[in-house]
């Protein structure tokens, strides 16, 4: 029996391999997160049993951002020339297998060690995804599809918690490690078996190629490997509006990193909130944060379907999301545990709500560097992972509280708000300047 794409119909049924793919991102970024996000929950143990004060875990928290943040820029050179299915099934195979030997540390500096290797191997995944759906998606669904693959940080994160949290209370730290790092061994051997790129993918008719090619999309652009050059690399800093871009995805992801690191600590140690409670009142902002980037790419490609420019439909929902973001501050006057939940609940909303600033990447990176102009954009934006663990953890230990460390992530997300309204401009595909 023939299928509809081989019939005379060609040209008028289209397939909807791209939304296959999706699927396949959705599932890595849930991976990605939860190995992210599993020594939050286990840190008050970890603290406990080693020893590590405040300060000692800040940089424990951080040390994941540190080879994260240096490697974006080699890790978006090895995936133009190596192409995202080599890219992601090679770093999402050394990381999760660095999960596992996680599990084994009981030092400072064995776990400091192992964490590095968990940031460095991570490191393309992220720009690998802005690659796929800048490959697969026309301009009027980036968007829709950055939040779907952006949901998943967040769906792993508020189902799989109170899991972690259950394998913390009956086992112990170790096994949470060993536990996330398996699974990520084992999807990284589907994702080499399951994905290509449009050109190279059977599965795909014409008239999808055509679809995703007319509406933006860089369906046969994006080929399997690539030479960089310096002017390439010289050319991502030399136009305002990225630099814009950089700074509020900084922002953004300081607020993220609050919720990745310090988040379970401040529940149990500032809100004095039992373990296994912390657990589920934690899945409250994860649902947030979820509810937050579903709701971000469904009103940014709303917008540019009723008509509206592309700068606005991709800027007002990241500055509203930040606007949210900084009401953080308000948790400092409450006491009761559904007040505060409510606060951090809305904070991660607008964390996720900003999280299309990744599909900017894809709208306004130039055509032949956009795997490259992701590994800049995250390099820059998770430098917050680096400097918020270690500032909170630096105000928790020098104060006693997480006060100040409320007002230091409001004023960074302030900061990402002045940013998108004054530096950033109009959002369009920047075009190379042939000259070297």
């Amino acid at each position: 029996m023939e299928r509809p794409y081989e019939t005379a119909d060609i040209g008028r049924v289209r397939t909807k391999k791209r939304w296959f793919m999706l699927t396949l991102l959705f599932i890595l970024t849930a991976i990605n997160y939860l190995d992210r996000t599993n020594m939050a929950v286990a840190a008050p143990s970890m603290s406990r049993d080693l020893g590590f004060d405040a300060a000692t875990m800040g940089f424990l928290f951080s040390a994941f951002s540190w080879s994260y943040g240096i490697m974006q820029i080699p890790g978006g050179l090895f995936l133009e020339r190596f192409g995202s299915r080599l890219t992601y099934t090679v770093s999402l195979f050394f990381w999760s297998a660095f999960t596992i030997v996680m599990g084994f540390g009981r030092s400072f500096a064995s776990l400091f060690g192992i964490r590095l290797a968990i940031g460095m191997a991570e490191a393309p995944a992220f720009p690998t995804n802005s690659r796929v759906v800048a490959a697969w998606f026309p301009d009027r669904e980036r968007a829709t599809a950055t939040s779907v693959y952006t949901a998943g940080e967040f769906i792993g994160l508020a189902f799989l918690t109170p899991v972690l949290f259950w394998v913390l209370e009956n086992y112990g730290w170790q096994e949470i490690f060993y536990i996330t790092g398996i699974i990520g061994v084992i999807v990284s051997l589907f994702w080499h078996h399951l994905y290509r790129d449009p050109a190279e993918y059977k599965g795909v008719n014409e008239a999808e190629l055509a679809y995703i090619r007319e509406g933006g999309g860089l369906a046969e652009k994006v080929g399997s490997a690539r030479h960089i050059s310096w002017r390439q690399i010289r050319e991502l800093f030399a136009h305002r509006q990225l630099i814009g871009v950089y700074l509020g995805q900084f922002a953004n992801t300081s607020t993220m990193y609050f919720f990745l690191t310090w988040f379970p600590t401040y529940l149990i140690v500032a809100k004095q909130m039992p373990m296994l409670k912390a657990g589920i009142f934690a899945v409250i902002p994860y649902i947030g944060a979820l509810c937050g980037v579903l709701l971000g790419g469904r009103w940014s490609d709303y917008m540019l379907k009723k008509g509206a420019s592309l700068s606005k439909a991709r800027k007002l929902p990241v500055v509203c999301g930040l606007l949210c973001s900084m009401t953080i501050m308000a948790a400092n006057y409450v006491d009761s545990f559904h007040e505060v939940i409510a606060i951090m609940t809305l904070a991660f909303f607008g964390q996720g709500m900003a999280a299309i600033v990744w599909s900017t990447v894809g709208d306004m990176a130039p055509a032949d560097s956009v795997g490259l102009a992701g590994g800049v954009f995250n390099f820059i934006g998770n430098l917050a992972g680096i400097i918020t663990p270690i500032v909170i953890g630096f105000i928790v230990q020098a104060t006693g509280s997480f006060v100040g460390a409320m007002v230091f992530i409001a004023c960074v997300a302030a900061m990402g708000v002045f940013s998108f309204v004054f530096i950033v401009g109009d959002i369009h595909r920047i075009e190379p300047r042939r000259t070297e």
